[in-house]
C-alpha cells in the first residue's frame, strides 16, 4: 500500500480527497509499475467506499422525502454524482 494510505479513510470527504490525490497521481503517470497498482488498488477500494455511501444517503432522504410527503408515496429521485 502506498507509504500516505495507513488510515482508511473514516468519512465520505477523506476519502474523496484521498481518491482524487490517487486518481491525480496515476494520472501523472511517473510511478514504477507496482506503486502504480497499489494505488489502484486503494483508489478501487475508495471509489466503492463513497458509492456505498452516496447509496447510503439516497436512501436516507428519500425515506426522509417519502415521510415527509404526508404518505402519498410521490417521490422524486434523488441521485449524488460525484464529479472526478
Amino acid at each position: 500500500m502506498p507509504d500516505d494510505a495507513a488510515h482508511p479513510a473514516e468519512d465520505f470527504e477523506s476519502a474523496l480527497e484521498r481518491l482524487e490525490h490517487i486518481v491525480k497521481t496515476l494520472e501523472a503517470g511517473d510511478l514504477p509499475l507496482e506503486k502504480a497498482l497499489e494505488f489502484f488498488e486503494e483508489g478501487v477500494r475508495l471509489s466503492r467506499f463513497c458509492h456505498a455511501r452516496l447509496e447510503k444517503a439516497e436512501r436516507r432522504v428519500e425515506i426522509l422525502l417519502k415521510n415527509d410527503d404526508g404518505g402519498s408515496g410521490a417521490l422524486a429521485p434523488v441521485r449524488f454524482e460525484v464529479d472526478s
